[in-house]
């Protein structure tokens, strides 16, 4: 069993908000990195793939607080058109 708290955070959907925050951490974290120490790469090369997961973990988080399905469709859509973008900047670098 999962303890009440890691219980209430699901349920209440501030988990996956929480998740979100902690990706674009990673993201001011890795831009930071590549831009004090030249290591990683710059954020343009992930900027997609972190906003298509961000808006993944909030449609996740719509659907488990019952939000209408109109709002997760729109997570859906805008994690669709984050991954596309960032398919073609990869695929127009090479």
């Amino acid at each position: 069993m999962l303890p009440d708290f890691l219980v209430a955070a699901i349920e209440s959907g501030r988990l996956f908000e929480w998740i979100v925050v902690l990706v674009i951490l990673e993201g001011l974290f890795l831009h930071w990195l590549w831009r004090r120490h030249v290591v990683g790469l710059p954020w343009r090369h992930f900027i997609g793939s972190f906003a298509s997961g961000a808006c993944l973990m909030l449609a996740v988080r719509a659907a488990v607080v019952d939000a209408p399905s109109v709002e997760i469709a729109l997570w859906l859509a805008l994690s669709l058109m984050a991954h596309l973008t960032d398919l073609g900047l990869r695929f127009r670098r090479r």
